[in-house]
């Protein structure tokens, strides 16, 4: 049973945290906002549509957004939500998972580059050269629950905090959870590292490797953006909120609510701050880094 709630939410709730995020800067904007529900009608509209494909591409093009989907879809199996475990498991996942995330970003450039435009081959450089700075984030933080863990299983690894009581693991764990929410900003191209709503060709990252996809292509490429956003979000939620009250009906409850909270304190950051301009963006990931190797080094000074 809760396998099947595992993939109910990770499959249908994605999409509910872009419309909570949106509605959020709304209301710091003072207006209505689009509908809660306005990215699944967005899917489903691109869903209906045709699809237009350059000349110049190869099968790339139309592979990538597939392939992306599918392997993050793959690593959000191996993200316990929750207290509950999840459907995949077993020593050494966490490099699986972090891999997973890799390929649906150099399939994500490929098919890029692969359209010739050289405003997507910006994007994808950007994408890239910023993913040398990410993905340190996600291994020393991983390194930081092995160690309060004691293993090598990522479902282990993920519900160590709830047994974490003394000084120094607490300590590491705000570390980490910083470190985290960074990575969970600039992995799904947020404010102050991306902004998703931009059409400035030359100000975008993630957005204009995207601008020759279209009808059900696109779509795909913005669901697996969603889950993406939820799978990152639940392995924050394990460091910033551990809960257990030994009732499932409670638990799923709670972690729902914890990941609606994540949206909403996205959408805070999004109509609190400016973008960064693009040369402070390392900064910031470097700043990430030093966060998680600082929680790391408190737990083995």
């Amino acid at each position: 049973m809760n396998m099947f709630i595992h993939l109910v939410l990770m499959l249908a709730m994605p999409p509910l945290l872009l419309g909570v995020i949106n509605k959020t800067k709304a209301l710091f904007a003072g207006r209505k906002g689009p509908p809660l529900l306005q990215s699944y009608y967005d899917l489903i509209k691109l869903a209906r549509k045709s699809v237009v494909i350059s000349r110049t591409t190869t099968w790339i093009f139309i592979a990538a957004p597939v392939v992306t989907l599918t392997s993050i879809a793959m690593a959000g199996l191996l993200v316990p939500l929750g207290p509950f475990g999840a459907p995949v498991s077993f020593t050494g996942d966490l490099i699986l998972f972090a891999y997973l995330l890799a390929v649906g970003r150099f399939f994500t450039t490929a098919a890029a580059l692969d359209t010739g435009s050289s405003f997507e081959g910006m994007g994808a450089a950007r994408e890239v050269t910023f993913a040398c700075l990410s993905e340190p984030i996600l291994f020393f933080a991983l390194l930081v629950l092995a160690r309060i863990s004691g293993s090598l299983a990522l479902g282990d690894l993920l519900h160590a905090p709830l047994d974490a009581g003394g000084q120094g693991d607490i300590a590491s764990l705000v570390l980490v959870a910083i470190g985290l929410f960074i990575l969970l900003l600039a992995e799904n191209s947020r404010i102050p590292v991306d902004d998703p709503n931009t059409h400035l060709e030359l100000t975008m990252i993630h957005e204009v490797m995207v601008l020759d996809h279209s009808g059900p292509l696109l779509g795909l490429i913005l669901y697996g953006a969603s889950i993406k956003l939820f799978v990152i979000g639940a392995v924050l939620l394990h460091v910033l909120f551990p809960f257990q009250s030994g009732s499932a009906l409670l638990d799923w409850g709670v972690f729902v609510a914890e990941m609606l909270g994540v949206a909403v304190a996205v959408g805070v950051v999004e109509s609190t701050m400016a973008r960064l301009q693009m040369r402070h963006v390392p900064y910031l990931l470097i700043a990430a880094i030093l966060f998680c190797a600082f929680g790391f080094v408190l737990l083995v000074r």
